[in-house]
């Protein structure tokens, strides 16, 4: 579910409460090409973007402010929109439902931030069954 033309800059929604990591964040993924649609910090605020917003794919912060971000993943799963987890946990950390969905470990950096949304990215593009974020069914 492309929200983006051909050739025009993927677009992303981020989810992270802490303000300077989310700032990092929009630096990081404007380096890499890719457009920054919003970015929540509150999970309230993200399942209404979740629910509302065209974009490409999204990151998530597994903890909002003391709240697990796991409503917004599966409003996301159900619209077909690519994700992965931000956590300084891994996917053992993650509810079984969620266990194959891809984790960007934290803390992590520019390139393995650009390796994994490329992968996301590519898998959502072929429409792979069980492909990250495990969203085709």
């Amino acid at each position: 579910m492309m929200a983006t033309g051909a050739g025009a800059r993927p677009r992303l929604l981020v989810v992270e409460d802490e303000v300077l990591i989310g700032m990092l964040l929009e630096d990081m993924l404007s380096d890499l090409g890719y457009e920054v649609v919003g970015v929540a910090a509150q999970v309230a605020q993200a399942a209404k973007m979740a629910r509302e917003a065209a974009f490409d794919a999204a990151i998530l912060d597994v903890n909002v402010n003391g709240q697990p971000v796991y409503p917004v993943a599966a409003i996301l799963r159900e619209r077909g929109v690519p994700f992965l987890f931000a956590s300084g946990y891994g996917a053992r950390g993650l509810p079984p439902e969620f266990r194959n969905c891809p984790v960007l470990q934290k803390p992590f950096q520019q390139g393995s931030l650009e390796t994994e949304l490329a992968a996301l990215l590519r898998a959502d593009a072929r429409g792979v069954a069980g492909s990250p974020g495990g969203l085709r069914t």
